[in-house]
């Protein structure tokens, strides 16, 4: 490791990026005025976000460009090919997104053709809360396209919880509105686009868990693309031990299994140090089982409070009479989305849903002596 600080993900479109989007343009069409786009785009920048700075450039773009819509989306689609980062290319479709509202059609034609060089899926968030039922038909029509970039705008696009994107208060109320669009790439020979259908079902899981069940539970499963789909959209379902979950992956709810040792290593550690979970089973079955096996950390809390949250160990077949060791080590580090806390972390052992061992760690605050 250097002493040398990571680049923030924010840096991606920093000058260099604007540099490029600017030529991007001039290549494009000699009505692009780069001078203000640069102006307009460098000021402010090193105080925004990243998602703060897609909004930027591409006002900073709306100020370069032709007034008449039409003739500015003409140089925009122009402008897709010759940038060199996908975060480029989201700044352009930001601008559809912020200034295409009133020319709907055009504007979701541009955004199928900007998606192979940058995700459009946030871009597309405001149609979709425009007008939902326009934008997931138009969605539809994408789902049979040859391009499967398309065909993934279809599914990530309308997800109910798309992560940093906007809510869609449609989606929100009724998260399976987009089910239709799900129905048409529930066998996609694509895994970029099965990865964004099985994501788009787990968000609803979170919702309409019973929908989903009911839905999967409907699906042929003598495709292997749809039970990859089965599988994965499942995953939020079978870490909560849900029976249902876990019988349409083919495992049953609970084991025959016995657990031998189940141990958290060191049992006191401070920020920065490593844990060891190791776990002993044993079949008692006298045929073989498919076993599901997780993790549950209880993260320590202000005010005595606790934030469970489970982890992947393993998945396999444990033959008649077989005896397997399981382990995992993980770092005790802070993360954006998790900060850590002194005190006692409970370690649950889940094998099929059930919860079958414990054992805990400490987290020592930073001037407490080990």
């Amino acid at each position: 490791m250097t002493d040398e600080a990571s680049p923030l993900l924010k840096d991606i479109l920093g000058r260099q990026a604007l540099e490029t989007i600017g030529d991007a343009g001039v290549a494009a069409s000699p009505r692009f005025d780069r001078s203000a786009f640069l102006s307009a785009a460098s000021a402010g920048l090193e105080a925004l976000s990243i998602m703060e700075r897609v909004r930027h450039i591409a006002d900073a773009l709306h100020g370069a460009l032709p007034d008449s819509y039409p003739e500015a989306l003409t140089i925009i689609r122009a402008m897709a090919p010759r940038l060199t980062h996908g975060f480029q290319a989201m700044a352009v479709t930001e601008y559809v997104a912020r200034y295409g509202l009133d020319d709907f059609d055009r504007s979701m034609e541009a955004l199928a053709d900007l998606t192979r060089f940058g995700s459009a899926e946030f871009a597309i968030r405001p149609f979709l809360a425009a007008d939902t039922p326009r934008a997931l038909a138009i969605m539809a029509r994408w789902a049979g396209s040859d391009d499967e970039h398309v065909r993934r705008l279809a599914s990530e696009g309308g997800r109910p919880r798309l992560p940093w994107a906007a809510r869609v208060p449609a989606l929100k109320a009724d998260p399976t509105l987009a089910a239709p669009i799900l129905e048409l790439l529930k066998a996609d020979p694509s895994l970029y686009v099965r990865k964004s259908v099985a994501n788009h079902l787990n968000d609803i899981a979170k919702d309409r868990p019973d929908w989903l069940l009911d839905r999967l539970q409907a699906w042929p499963q003598d495709d292997p693309h749809t039970v990859w789909i089965i599988r994965h959209a499942l995953r939020t379902l079978i870490k909560k031990g849900e029976p249902r979950a876990l019988a349409l992956i083919g495992v049953g709810h609970g084991a025959a299994v016995s657990v031998r040792r189940f141990a958290v290593e060191p049992d006191v550690v401070r920020l920065g140090d490593r844990i060891a979970i190791t776990a002993d089973l044993a079949s008692d079955s006298p045929d073989a089982q498919r076993l599901v096996v997780d993790y549950r950390i209880h993260y320590a809390r202000a005010g005595g409070k606790t934030a469970p949250k489970v982890f992947k160990l393993k998945t396999f077949e444990l033959a008649a009479g077989d005896a397997i060791t399981l382990g995992i080590s993980q770092t005790i580090r802070d993360f954006t989305t998790r900060r850590h806390h002194p005190g006692r972390h409970e370690v649950e052992l889940i094998v099929n849903g059930q919860t079958m061992a414990s054992a805990a760690f400490e987290i020592l605050a930073a001037d407490e002596a080990l």
